[in-house]
């Protein structure tokens, strides 16, 4: 029997380690300091309407790729401003935002996602934490400053069982749409042995014949982004997915994803990150945060620091507000609140799943006035052993630490807590949840 290392005084479990700080001081002190140090981008008052600089096409499945792209690069060059997409409906391949540009979605504008894989070059990202070069993200950037998705427009990336999430193993057929014959089953073992024996990332190239999937949004080394107003659906992979960037803010998002690992937000090894006022309905966790996974991670050591999350409506979900399981660069300050979930198809409110192959510290979770209707397993779960059959080296024992739950009222669960932890160690530490009902 796993040892549950537990002293109740009105729902308080502690493990003998003394916080730093505490959550009156942390809520008063740290996370105004966080908020106050999410720097927004700034953008030159000029605007770039994409058919400025080409004509609209009669032929039916014509490609804007090309346009939106070189009226993004003319817009970088000259010093920025907003690249304007109009109302209606227009297809294209995958877009890269550049320097000081906001690609800016009217009202009525959407984005539709061309499904033929032999549309998307292969570039540098990370795939489940793992570095690797796969298909383009279908919005990208690199080592861009000042960018922005903004607008009441739509971005769809067009994804079904019949092309993208046709290419998971999870929905247990293999697509066999342009471009690939093959499913993850292929790419994602590939990609864990690469990960496991260091393989150089140049070396890890994917794309056509792997499997894997790509994310709808996904920003590499960026600085000061901005995600704002638009609604994102139907995501081959992760909808929102930031890696290595500073200061990020996505507000006012609405995301709805059904497909397989389809996370609504996950910034990865970010630091100074504000996601607020959003709606989330996914078939995957609806924020994930996330820092490499395993021998990437672990020799990275770039943790995830500084996460603000308030005023986000969560519906269908594996999990409302995540951390992990690709976490092994460690997490630091999550201020969660005022966030209202609600749905039997949520499982969980609060979740923190790692496992013995990441390694890595998370520590100080502070969530507080969350209100659940109701969700499927509980509203706090802390898992040191997920996927524990994972082929990996298992000799990186994670630490769960500090985590505090103030004030969170749910009507209906199968449990308030869960703690899944070590036969042989006791690493979950200081874990407080008090005046929750």
């Amino acid at each position: 029997m796993k040892k549950i290392c537990m002293m109740l005084a009105g729902l308080f479990l502690n493990w003998g380690s003394v916080a730093a700080i505490t959550p009156d001081e942390a809520w008063r002190d740290v996370y105004p300091q966080i908020e106050k140090s999410i720097s927004q981008p700034e953008f030159r008052a000029k605007d770039y309407k994409i058919f400025d600089y080409g004509k609209k096409s009669k032929t039916k499945g014509f490609l804007y790729t090309e346009l939106i792209n070189k009226v993004i690069d003319v817009c970088s060059r000259e010093g920025g401003g907003r690249v304007v997409v109009p109302k209606g409906t227009w297809l294209t391949g995958p877009i890269t935002i550049k320097d000081n540009v906001n690609l800016h979605l009217e009202e009525g504008a959407t984005l539709l996602f061309t499904t033929d894989t032999t549309q998307y070059p292969v570039v540098r990202t990370r795939w489940e934490g793992m570095d690797c070069y796969n298909y383009q993200p279908l919005i990208y950037a690199i080592g861009a400053k000042n960018i922005a998705l903004t607008g009441k427009g739509t971005v769809d990336g067009a994804a079904d069982n019949s092309n993208w999430w046709g290419m998971s193993s999870k929905r247990g057929h293999d697509y066999t749409g342009p471009g690939t014959v093959a499913t993850q089953k292929i790419g994602r073992p590939l990609l864990q042995e690469w990960n496991e024996n260091g393989v150089p990332v140049e070396k890890r190239q994917m794309g056509p014949g792997y499997g894997m999937r790509p994310q709808l949004v996904n920003f590499v080394e960026c600085k000061n982004v901005l995600i704002e107003d638009v609604t994102l659906l139907r995501s081959p992979f992760w909808v929102i997915h930031p890696l290595f960037c500073e200061n990020l803010t996505v507000r006012g998002v609405h995301i709805q994803n059904e497909g397989p690992n389809g996370d609504g937000c996950d910034p990865e090894s970010c630091k100074n990150v504000l996601i607020e006022d959003c709606f989330f309905d996914t078939g995957d966790d609806c924020i994930a945060i996330k820092s490499g996974r395993n021998r990437d991670g672990i020799e990275a050591a770039t943790p995830t620091e500084n996460v603000i999350v308030r005023n986000c409506r969560m519906k269908n979900g594996h999990g409302g507000i995540v951390v992990g399981s690709e976490i092994s660069g460690g997490f630091s300050n999550l201020f969660a609140e005022n966030c209202v979930m609600d749905s039997p198809d949520l499982d969980r409110v609060v979740r923190i799943k790692t496992n013995s192959c990441r390694g890595g510290v998370i520590e100080n979770i502070f969530c507080r006035n969350i209100e659940v209707g109701q969700c499927n397993e509980a509203v706090l779960k802390i898992n040191l052993i997920y996927e524990r059959k994972e082929a990996c080296d298992h000799s990186f024992p994670p630490v769960v630490q500090d985590v505090y739950l103030e004030n969170i009222s749910c009507k209906e669960s199968k449990y308030g807590i869960v703690i899944e932890g070590y036969e042989d160690l006791c690493n979950n530490r200081n874990i407080e949840v008090k005046n929750c009902k």
